[in-house]
């Protein structure tokens, strides 16, 4: 089936506006260059000195995994599936309190810098080790994801080639992560967070006003079944239920929240053990608004292509290329706005890979390297760390191409932090509450865990789950215009949804008017024949 994959395009204000957003970025990474060159040790250049403060670590912390996945599988999501994904509101919250008050003050009270170095301090140097080249694995498989999304969309909605897109997207990060290390990340992270709310909020606010208000968005939805919040089904085998989300999603963010090095370099940076508490629990409420606007973009896409799914009926090639074509469908007649968006998925990728660029280089120096070189000096080691993040940069540029392989990338990521991150949480729990356990357990417990969470991800690859168990609701190309036969299907140029005077609610409803005057001229001329046989 053929057809426009778009009903706009880029302008030479949205290439501006791109171009700003990512020389903005690169800037800050000279910023902290140029003001830290007095960054003479590993930690003030992987812990910024340990001297943050609460509110950029905890615009950090939401920027960091709320990545382009985010931006575009989650609306996804929320469109095939439904809104019940707002439960994980309630699953964060659990996430923030457990990370809060039972890890932290743990990693914060020992001083360490890679949150693996617990591991050999409970257990051994082993355990240590096994635990660091599994969080490894799993932020480089996951980087390539994050780095292919946004590259994805630009190909999609503009004439930029894929890998020219995935190698820029590589190149920025690792220019600031080299030149300001933690700081410059963390700081990167603020300027980025805005630029994500701010897109996320303008696509659903035209949205809205092309389906004049929230309350249509809102009845729509509920007549497509999309507010489904009410299953409680306890079936485990199901997608997505309220228990699935809430257990599920309280173990997979934990593991996120809780251990994983990028998340804990983070808050441990604080100047104090307050202050990191802190930044925890005003990231909750980051990342309340990110999931809020993302459910809020699936129901708008509904809303708009209720009656014209754009996946089924071939003007995408697949799902994740949804959000960026609503946008150019609904925002391509404002200079600038198209840009916006896809900056911020941009910006989405830049925190989420120069936070994982940033952990990559922490946990090799202060596991890999530290440890068994133990002449190097505090500024040979800071060099180190600047090299590390300039070689892990490549890896996960060449890691994206993996991404192109994979089915639903939002499914793909939560895939990868589930076989690596369970097990790994696992471990980390068994250390810190059960104090009988030894390094045998240990090791024995993570090997098993992974290779049954391993099974388990690679079997649901290759016999994927049925629609009994995903529950997708229904995707309608009942409204679609053809403008030949369905054996030859070709779409007709639709009218862009910004293009005045006529919006796509009037296009709708000149289509609904058409299609009754055409069924009452049926009628005229259906009784007129009837009389005449009479």
């Amino acid at each position: 089936m053929s057809g426009p994959t778009v009903s706009g395009s880029f302008g030479i204000w949205d290439y501006v506006v791109f171009v700003a957003i990512l020389l903005l970025s690169a800037l800050v990474g000279i910023y902290h260059a140029v003001v830290g060159r007095g960054q003479q040790t590993s930690a003030d250049f992987l812990l910024g000195g340990r001297q943050m403060s609460a509110m950029p670590v905890a615009l950090s912390l939401t920027a960091s995994f709320m990545s382009a996945v985010t931006m575009f599988g989650a609306p996804y999501d929320t469109y095939h599936f439904g809104a019940i994904n707002a439960f994980f509101a309630i699953a964060y919250t659990v996430v923030v309190i457990l990370s809060a008050e039972v890890f932290l003050p743990i990693f914060y009270r020992l001083g360490v810098t890679s949150s693996y170095e617990y591991l050999e301090l409970r257990f051994n140097r082993w355990v240590r080790l096994c635990g660091t080249i599994l969080f490894m694995i799993q932020t480089i498989l996951y980087t390539g994801i994050v780095i292919y999304t946004p590259a994805l969309a630009l190909n999609q909605v503009t004439s930029f080639n894929l890998w020219g897109s995935i190698i820029s997207t590589g190149i920025v990060c690792i220019f600031y992560c080299t030149l300001g290390g933690l700081k410059a990340v963390v700081w990167t992270d603020v300027f980025q967070i805005v630029i994500m709310v701010t897109g996320l909020v303008a696509v659903i606010v035209q949205a809205m006003i092309l389906e004049n208000g929230i309350t249509n968005v809102l009845n729509t939805a509920y007549y497509g079944g999309r507010l489904n919040f009410w299953n409680f089904d306890p079936n485990p085998l199901q997608r997505h239920t309220f228990w699935t989300i809430i257990i599920g999603g309280t173990f997979t963010w934990t593991a996120v929240y809780g251990v994983n090095q990028a998340q804990v370099q983070r808050y441990i940076s604080c100047k104090t053990r307050f202050q990191a508490k802190v930044s925890l629990y005003l990231n909750l409420i980051g990342l309340w608004v990110i999931l809020v606007c993302a459910v809020l973009s699936g129901l708008s896409m509904y809303s708009l292509y209720h009656d014209c799914d754009p996946w089924t009926s071939g003007k995408v090639k697949a799902p994740d290329q949804l959000m960026p074509y609503m946008v150019l469908d609904i925002l391509g007649g404002f200079p600038g706005l198209p840009g916006l968006f896809v900056a911020c998925a941009y910006s989405g990728t830049l925190s989420t890979v120069s936070s994982s660029i940033n952990a990559l280089a922490a946990v090799t120096v202060e596991d890999l390297i530290k440890p068994y070189f133990t002449t190097l000096s505090e500024k040979q080691l800071s060099w180190i760390s600047r090299a590390m993040s300039l070689f892990f940069g490549a890896v996960c540029i060449g890691m994206a191409g993996l991404a192109s392989l994979m089915g639903s990338l939002l499914q793909a990521a939560l895939t990868i932090f589930g076989i690596v991150g369970g097990p790994v949480l696992g471990l980390f729990t068994l250390g810190i509450l059960f104090s009988w356990a030894n390094s045998t357990g240990g090791i024995v417990g993570l090997i098993t865990g992974f290779a049954f969470a391993l099974w388990i991800g690679i079997g649901s690859q290759i016999y994927p789950p049925t629609p009994q168990a995903t529950l997708p609701l229904n995707l309608s190309t009942a409204g679609c215009n053809f403008s030949r036969s369905l054996n030859e299907t070709s779409w007709t140029t639709e009218i862009p949804r910004t293009t005045p005077p006529e919006t796509s609610k009037n296009y709708r409803r000149k289509k609904s008017s058409c299609g009754h005057r055409l069924t009452a001229e049926l009628e005229r001329a259906l009784v007129l024949l009837s009389q005449v046989f009479q």
